[in-house]
């Protein structure tokens, strides 16, 4: 990592590695002793370690494993809130309720389309509101807002992935800004679901613009889980598309901007939906092709992928590392604590997602010299019969994705192991991959 001191860089690698391995942000637990908690808090403490260079080099690592590939960039802010627990916290302003004291997280994360699997990470920001007096809204510049990061996370996507083969970047409502369509990146095109019922240089408003068009075809679009317990489910939906021409707003300072735009607008309407469960409907506006049936329902599906992000968010929070329940007071070491802890969730759900096989290449998650020992160790774990052997390519993410579940106790057999298994797989082969490093470097110094 690019953080100027060799052992800084190594402890930062060293702690993604232990959070994704434990499951935890407590510091207590990641150092393991008294020695290692200290060792923890010199790190998010180090004059040498910030958030811009946490991401730097991870986003680096991202953009080295999407060259060549389609690539969906997926962006969104969660709050971190200590609403009730801000007692002896420094240097953090208001949450979004207005109450203090609480942070806010903006990721960018890649996902290979075809594969549908994440990446890594590719940019994020974070900060808290400063609780000073600030001008009106409309009387500031995008750049004098927070809104600002939707933008700036396109930016960073185009610049980062400029091997990819093509991005697309995906966002939700608050995306919606005329200055975001104005603006963005030219290799980098956009699917965001619209807030605003726009007015159109053709006349009428943006969400009645589809009313009187006849079906391009049914489709089925898989609705992602809302959280534990819930499977999700495949719905049917209608699918309707257009091109339009969205005119800039009055109001602020956008009159700097071009009067119009023209974007293709898709509409995802649900029907036959289930008792009891609200319709979908996703209006949708993109600057890729529409003409026909097939590209319009490309929209949608990449649109889908957009829960991946708050399936990270998931990983990050409540439902797996706790970000939410750290003690760390301050606010600096605390964004550093959150920069590491967004890696460490987006490995987890690589590998979770690569239990069932996966054919994004083992790098993704570890070194390519560690291909001979995986080797080894999988045909040591493999079993008698054929469902306890490991059915993936040596070199890909699911090879390694069966080695870790069962080195955390899977049998192969009954469900498919979850989270808290493959966080103790890559703890059990995090610990052999170490011995096996330090042995071959006694042989060959």
């Amino acid at each position: 990592m690019a953080f100027g001191d060799i052992r800084v860089a190594e402890r930062a690698d060293w702690l993604i590695e232990r959070v994704a391995t434990v499951g935890t942000l407590v510091l207590r637990r990641l150092g393991e002793t008294r020695a290692g908690e200290r060792a923890v808090h010199r790190f998010l403490s180090s004059p040498y370690v910030s958030v811009e260079r946490i991401v730097e080099t991870l986003a680096a690592r991202t953009a080295a494993q999407c060259s060549g590939r389609r690539i969906l960039a997926v962006q969104d802010t969660t709050e971190i809130n200590f609403a009730g627990r801000d007692k002896k916290r420094r240097g953090f302003g208001a949450g979004g309720d207005g109450k203090p004291a609480g942070f806010f997280i903006h990721p960018v994360i890649a996902l290979d389309v075809e594969a549908e699997a994440i990446i890594g990470l590719v940019d994020a920001a974070i900060w808290t509101r400063s609780g000073a007096r600030v001008a009106p809204r409309r009387g500031r510049a995008l750049e004098d807002k927070e809104s600002m990061r939707w933008l700036s996370g396109c930016q960073a996507a185009a610049e980062t992935l400029s091997q990819a083969a093509s991005v697309v970047m995906v966002a939700d409502r608050e995306s919606d800004i005329y200055s975001l369509f104005a603006r963005k990146p030219d290799r980098l095109d956009l699917i965001v679901r619209a807030a605003q019922d726009r007015s159109l240089a053709q006349g009428g408003q943006l969400f009645g613009a589809l009313e009187t068009a006849e079906p391009l075809r049914t489709a089925a679009v898989r609705v992602a889980p809302r959280g534990p317990g819930d499977k999700g489910r495949i719905a049917k939906i209608a699918l309707r598309a257009a091109p339009v021409r969205i005119v800039r707003p009055h109001v602020g300072l956008s009159c700097q901007l071009a009067d119009t735009i023209e974007l293709g607008l898709v509409e995802a309407r649900e029907v036959e939906a289930p008792a009891g469960k609200t319709p979908l409907l996703w209006r949708l506006l993109t600057t890729l092709p529409i003409a026909t049936a097939d590209q319009a329902d490309e929209v949608v599906q990449l649109y889908r992928l957009r829960w991946r992000i708050e399936q990270t968010f998931r990983a990050l929070k409540s439902d797996g590392l706790k970000l939410d329940d750290s003690q760390v007071i301050d606010a600096e070491r605390m964004f550093n604590l959150a920069a590491i802890g967004l890696a460490a969730a987006v490995r987890t759900i690589q590998l979770v997602d690569a239990r069932d096989g996966s054919s994004r290449p083992a790098t993704d998650v570890i070194d390519a010299a560690f291909a001979v020992p995986l080797q080894l160790l999988s045909r040591k774990l493999e079993g008698n019969t054929a469902r306890q052997k490991n059915p993936h390519p040596p070199h890909s993410l699911g090879f390694v994705a069966w080695i870790v579940a069962r080195l955390g106790g899977w049998n192969c057999y009954y469900k498919p192991p979850g989270p808290k298994t493959m966080r103790q797989g890559w703890n059990q082969l995090a610990a052999r991959l170490e011995g096996y490093a330090l042995a071959t470097q006694c042989q060959n110094p």
